[in-house]
C-alpha cells in the first residue's frame, strides 16, 4: 500500500462532503482530478470506499473506518512535521548543558532559565562536572554545549566568551599576611599552596599561580582537592594558602581571610564551549537568548 497524505487529504474531503463537487472547491482542485485521486487510493488499497450513483455519493464500510483514521493520521501527520519545522529553527528538541560549579554565582544557570522560558519547547539537561571532563564530552558530542573556566584548547571545540575575573589570593587566620588589605601574590611564593591536581588543565593550572610565579620559581603545593570548597576549608584549617577565582570564593569559610592582588592582570575566564562543526539553530538561539 502505497497512500500518501495527499491522497488522504482528498479522500477526507470527499468523505465529509458526500459530493464530489462540493470536495473539488474544497481542494480548489478540478473534478476529473479529484476522481482520479479516489480511484487511485480504491486501487491502491484493493477496497472501495464510495457507493456512487447518478445521485448520491455514500461511504462504504471500508470509507467509513477511514475516515476516523485519516483524520487522525493527517493530523499527526501535522504534528510531527510541525515539530520537525520547530527543531529546525531551534524551537524545540534537547539540549545537553553542562557547567562547572564554581561558576554559578556569574548566573549561567539563570541564563538557562531565561533560555527555557523563551523556547519551552525544548528540553534542557543540566550536567555538573570539571572544566576538563566538561570538555572532553563536549569534544564527544556526549554534551551540547557547557559553560567551562580556563580550559585548554581542543581543535574540536570552540570558546565563546562569558565572564572574566579577578583572583584573589585565600589565606587561614592567624597568617602572617591575614590583617593586610591587600597583596602583592609574590608574597606567598614560599608558602604551602592547596590546589587543584594538575588533570584540571594546564591553562587553568597556569593561569591560577600566575599571581604568585616569580623569576622562574613556583609555589610548593602540598595538599590536592577537587573543588573550590574543599580548597578553601583545607586552607581554613591551616594546610596552606591559595589562589581562587574571586567568584569562587563567595562561599569561603569564616576561617579565610580574602585578600585582593596588587596590581594582578591575570584574569580566569568562563567560556560557553561548544563543538566547532555544530552550527545548529537551537544552539544559535541559546547563545542570543542568553547573552547579556
Amino acid at each position: 500500500m502505497d497512500v500518501d497524505l495527499r491522497q488522504l487529504r482528498a479522500f477526507l474531503a470527499v468523505a465529509d462532503e458526500l459530493h464530489f463537487g462540493r470536495a473539488a472547491e474544497r481542494l480548489r482542485i478540478a473534478q476529473p482530478a479529484l476522481s482520479q485521486q479516489i480511484r487511485r487510493t480504491e486501487r491502491d488499497l484493493g477496497v472501495d470506499l464510495f457507493v456512487r450513483t447518478s445521485r448520491s455519493v455514500a461511504l462504504t464500510a471500508a470509507g467509513r473506518v477511514l475516515q476516523g483514521r485519516a483524520r487522525s493520521l493527517l493530523d499527526q501527520a501535522a504534528r510531527d512535521l510541525d515539530e520537525v519545522v520547530r527543531v529546525g529553527r531551534g524551537e524545540a528538541g534537547r539540549l545537553d548543558v553542562g557547567f562547572v560549579v564554581s561558576a554559578l554565582p556569574l548566573g549561567p544557570i539563570e541564563r538557562v532559565q531565561a533560555f527555557r522560558q523563551r523556547y519551552p519547547l525544548v528540553r534542557v539537561e543540566l550536567t555538573e562536572g570539571y572544566s576538563s571532563s566538561l570538555l572532553a564530552r563536549i569534544a564527544r558530542g556526549e554534551l551540547d554545549l557547557a559553560v567551562l573556566r580556563d580550559p585548554d584548547p581542543h581543535p574540536a571545540v570552540r570558546f565563546l566568551p562569558f565572564r572574566r575575573e579577578r583572583f584573589v589570593a585565600a589565606v587561614p587566620h592567624g597568617h602572617r599576611l591575614a590583617e593586610r588589605t591587600s597583596i602583592r601574590g609574590t608574597e606567598l611564593i614560599d608558602d604551602p599552596f592547596v590546589f587543584f591536581p594538575a588533570v584540571a588543565g594546564a591553562v587553568a593550572t597556569e593561569r591560577n599561580l600566575a599571581p604568585v610565579v616569580a623569576d622562574g620559581r613556583r609555589p610548593e603545593i602540598v595538599q590536592e582537592a577537587t573543588t573550590w570548597a574543599t580548597v578553601l576549608h583545607l586552607v581554613g584549617a591551616g594546610l596552606g594558602v591559595t589562589i581562587a577565582p574571586e567568584s569562587a570564593t563567595l562561599a569561603a569559610p569564616d576561617t579565610v581571610v580574602l585578600l585582593p592582588l596588587q596590581d594582578d592582570p591575570a584574569r580566569s575566564a568562563l567560556v560557553w564551549a561548544v563543538r566547532a562543526d555544530d552550527d545548529r539553530e537551537i544552539l544559535r538561539n541559546f547563545i542570543a537568548a542568553t547573552e547579556p
